[in-house]
């Protein structure tokens, strides 16, 4: 009768329902993961708010080329209570002329206006504010394309991590088979004598470890779903497979990618766009060497209502007045602070043409360090994938002369170890070298155009 231990039954069927569960998870493939990132993420939602912001500054409506057009309305009410008199005039009789009580003498002054500004010529400060504001949307884009890239990279080594896990999930799960099996053997081996009792624990010990390896890295395979789920903005808790498959670009085309990476660099198209700001930063602050010239428009309508006095009757007086006017205005010397101004632009100018240098040259230094590490790498990879086919042979070979007696489990187990610690490894590798062609990439400028 074969005796099976407490923990052979208690994990076979846990192991069967992760196999059974897993079958059933929708796989997330890396297109999708990109699509979810670029619709969800909240890094990327706030990117491109920003660039909407700066879409707003550049339009026609902030460029300060449409004029002005206020109205205006008043109304006033004034009441007089008054006595007049007359020291010293007589009445037709002779007698002295009585005061006069004017009450509730009431006045209304009503108006409303149209009044439009416009400025003709202002030193060409606005044509040029106006194309500074058009660069800094540019900018704002290429900001906007560096957080996405940035977050591609960080969604990819969450979701490759995911798949080196899932990998090394299913290798854990074999060699917990394998262990499992032994202890069939060894229980049948010890029922016919075959074997010691010592054989059967050495296998329960092995089981043991296995099973706490596969739980610990079921658990950290979970941790680390939620970790994609934040990239992806999406519920926690839900649950998926991941495209295991790994492909790496031929070295031709990344060759010719790396040689166009001087036009295509994010941070080199971003030092481009602040130098031409600071070009136009120069242009608008010289325009306060030049003259303003502004036209303004009146359109208006008044009313005005008199009471009566003691002399004259009460009157209603209505006006329509349209006016137009022009005014000129040079600032003939503003104590320097216009040269000033001017001086530190250009000195700004100067800096940034110093900061392009400096990224250039570390963006050319990071593309070569980034294709050296990427290429030992991949070299790794394929080492180990070798160094992969020649455990599996030799854990074959061994697993046959254990089974025949000739080696003993102690043999056995180290050729399974090493078995599991090259395929572990060499999923380490594969994804290892992925990220590093996917930083390489980011550098050429290059990330969001291939296909991944």
């Amino acid at each position: 009768m074969i005796r099976y231990s407490f923990l052979h039954i208690l994990l076979l069927p846990l192991f069967f329902l992760f196999t059974s569960l897993q079958g059933q998870e929708q796989v997330l493939s890396k297109g999708d993961a990109v699509k979810l990132a670029l619709e969800n993420n909240f890094g990327i939602m706030v990117a491109r708010n920003q660039v909407e912001i700066a879409e707003n500054n550049k339009s026609v409506l902030n460029s300060g080329y449409l004029p002005t057009l206020t109205g205006t309305a008043g109304a006033n009410y004034n009441r007089d209570d008054s006595t007049i008199e007359f020291p010293g005039q007589l009445n037709d009789d002779g007698s002295s002329r009585d005061p006069l009580d004017i009450y509730k003498a009431e006045a209304q002054r009503y108006n409303s206006a149209v009044n439009l500004n416009y400025t003709l010529f202002d030193g060409l400060g606005r044509f040029y504010t106006y194309k500074r504001l058009k660069e800094e949307y540019q900018l704002s884009e290429l900001q906007a394309r560096e957080t996405i890239e940035n977050t591609l990279l960080q969604l990819f080594s969450v979701y490759f991590e995911v798949a080196r896990l899932t990998e090394n999930k299913n290798v854990l799960q074999e060699a917990l088979e394998i262990s499992t099996q032994r202890i069939t053997r060894a229980e049948y081996a010890f029922e016919y004598g075959q074997n010691t009792k010592l054989d059967i624990l050495n296998a329960q010990v092995d089981v043991t470890n296995d099973s706490i390896n596969f739980l610990n890295t079921q658990q950290e395979l979970e941790n680390t779903r939620r970790d994609l789920n934040v990239v992806l903005n999406q519920d926690l808790n839900k649950s998926f497979e991941v495209d295991t498959l790994v492909q790496f670009i031929p070295r031709l085309q990344l060759d010719d990618l790396i040689a166009q990476a001087q036009e295509n660099n994010v941070a080199i198209l971003q030092t481009e766009r602040n130098l031409a700001i600071n070009d136009y930063d120069i242009k608008v602050n010289q325009s306060g060497y030049l003259p303003n010239l502004d036209l303004n428009g009146t359109y208006g309508w008044n009313l005005s209502q008199s009471a009566a006095s003691a002399f004259f009757p009460g009157t209603d007086n209505t006006t329509w007045n349209f006016g137009l006017g022009a005014s000129l205005t040079w600032n003939l010397f503003d104590g320097g602070g216009t040269t000033v101004r001017v001086k530190n632009a250009k000195i700004a100018y100067e800096n940034q043409e110093l900061l392009q240098q400096q990224v250039e040259l570390e963006v050319d230094r990071d593309i070569i360090n980034a294709l050296a590490i990427f290429e030992n790498r991949l070299k790794v990879f394929r080492i180990q994938e070798q160094n992969v086919l020649t455990n599996q042979n030799n854990f074959e070979r061994s697993e046959e002369q254990f089974k025949l007696g000739r080696i003993t489990s102690i043999e056995f187990r180290q050729a399974q170890i090493n078995l599991l610690n090259a395929q572990t490894n060499k999923n380490l590798a594969k994804y290892d070298a992925k990220l590093a062609e996917l930083q390489l990439l980011q550098l050429t400028g290059q990330l969001l155009n291939v296909e991944l």
